[in-house]
């Protein structure tokens, strides 16, 4: 741990020193909506490495195995949500989890859990999102994608996951609660967006409708999901070969959940619109590689959770608007309230589609995809 009188960077140079990298040209890359940052490190033959900066003061603590619901909620967001507060060992662990696999996690090059620091494998640029944009056929890149889905789904993942210094870090379920407190990030933010508040009898039923939907969420949770996988955390490594073309990011919030939360992730995406027929064949792509599923009850849980999803999404952009002072998630609201009402279409959606429809009928948009 840095002593009380080093700074930020000064810790990050003793470490990229220690680590054999103190000549390496540091490139600032743009941050997102996460409390981690990177550099870009560009050594003197013209390789490069990823600085990761997570320090650990900047987040609340990480969910404890062992927490009562009550616990959770006393310990804050971080704990609810199951999220890892961006805590280097979590990216560690499920980096060596799914390279174990042979897919494509950025090998970790030096760490420094207790300052949260690590220098990862650079991946490059090479987006899905920035390619798609750029011409190119998404169809290859998102049947790869559904491949490495099906692949990780083919086996329920461990309890917890080894660092690689001796510790575990356990990987927990995306239980009620967690689905729950995402979907509550809609009553919670979305009427400081559009000013008012929501009646105690509309949050009250709010609720009692979510819960046969965040229920089907934990039962149906048995396999390690990235929990943010889509094509802005997808990148196209066409040297390499099968699953591994496929570079995977930000998978520390990682947790053992229901299959068809990265399925909704992909497909459903909140940055980038994803033509419904590649939806559809997607979601058929993925079925057909897995018999052994109800189809029909799976398609059931993936209109129900990602209907939360868009709830929660919407909640977060209203967020990162209204108490960040970030205007830009201003773009994303549209496709989110078209991706939420496509799937209050179900017939077992209709309870929560008439909610929306008397409480909150701002969501409700009409026109084509921007």
């Amino acid at each position: 741990m840095g002593s009380e009188t080093e700074t930020r960077e000064q810790i990050k140079r003793r470490f990229l020193a220690e680590a054999g990298l103190a000549d390496a040209a540091r490139e600032p890359l743009p941050m997102d909506a996460s409390t981690r940052s990177y550099e870009r490190l560009r050594r003197a033959d013209g390789s490069t490495l990823m600085l990761m900066d997570a320090p650990r003061t900047a987040e609340g603590a990480p969910c404890p195995p062992d927490a009562t619901d009550a616990e959770r909620a006393a310990r804050g967001w971080n704990a609810l949500a199951r999220l890892a507060a961006s805590r280097v060992e979590a990216f560690v662990a499920c980096a060596a989890y799914l390279r174990g696999r042979g897919l494509s996690a950025p090998q970790v090059i030096a760490l420094d859990t207790p300052n949260g620091l690590a220098v990862i494998e650079d991946l490059g640029e090479a987006l899905f999102a920035r390619l798609i944009e750029q011409g190119a056929d998404a169809g290859p890149f998102y049947e790869t994608a559904i491949d490495i889905l099906v692949d990780l789904h083919a086996e329920a993942p461990p309890a917890s996951l080894p660092v690689g210094d001796g510790t575990q870090w356990p990987l927990l379920t995306y239980d009620a609660l967690a689905l729950q407190s995402g979907a509550d990030l809609f009553p919670q933010w979305w009427p400081k967006l559009e000013g008012g508040a929501f009646a105690p009898d509309a949050l009250a039923e709010w609720a009692a409708l979510w819960a046969p939907i965040t229920a089907a969420g934990e039962r149906g949770a048995s396999v390690f999901i990235h929990r943010d996988y889509h094509a802005e955390n997808l990148l196209w490594l066409p040297e390499r070969q099968g699953l591994a073309r496929v570079g995977l990011l930000d998978f520390q919030d990682a947790l053992k959940g229901h299959p068809a939360w990265d399925l909704l992730s992909l497909l459903q995406d909140a940055r980038r619109e994803v033509p419904a027929e590649l939806e559809l064949a997607m979601l058929t792509r993925y079925l057909a590689a897995r018999p052994e599923l109800d189809g029909d009850a799976f398609l059931a849980d993936y209109a129900g959770l990602a209907a939360l999803n868009a709830s929660r999404i919407l909640g977060i952009f209203a967020r990162l608007v209204v108490r960040d002072g970030k205007p830009k998630y201003l773009a994303f609201l549209p496709r989110m309230k078209r991706m939420l009402a496509r799937n209050l279409e179900q017939p077992s959606m209709e309870p929560l589609k008439a909610w929306f429809t008397e409480h909150a009928p701002g969501i409700w948009v009409q026109g084509e995809p921007e």
